[in-house]
């Protein structure tokens, strides 16, 4: 447990300081939108994949992949561009965190369950 939560802190104040060097409001409803389905990676990637190897790593990335391109093909009909590098690092970040966070807390499930 205490993993998870030193991953989480961390996650959070690297989360913090690339937003601020992005400039990117965090608490604005576009942005809580793309950063919850950009940290589908959490169950996607890091549940299904590095763990329970349920999907293949190939698979799950065309999923996460198809799931990005939709949000962005839904900005751009809506007239909100939200297509920029900076955009598309923050994704990678938040993808990576939700993929670490998936596998640390599925790990330690399986640990607190096979001790019980």
């Amino acid at each position: 447990m205490k993993l998870i939560s030193i991953v989480m802190i961390a996650g959070f104040i690297l989360l913090y300081f690339v937003g601020a060097a992005f400039k990117i409001q965090m608490m604005n409803w576009e942005i809580l939108i793309h950063s919850a389905l950009r940290f589908t990676g959490f169950i996607l990637i890091g549940v299904s994949v590095l763990y329970a190897n349920k999907l293949r790593l190939r698979s799950a990335v065309f999923l996460v992949l198809a799931l990005v391109l939709t949000d962005d093909i839904v900005d751009y009909f809506r007239n909100v561009n939200s297509f920029s590098f900076e955009n598309t690092l923050y994704g990678i970040y938040m993808l990576l965190w939700g993929s670490l966070m998936g596998y640390l807390f599925m790990k330690y499930s399986k640990d607190k369950i096979d001790t019980q």
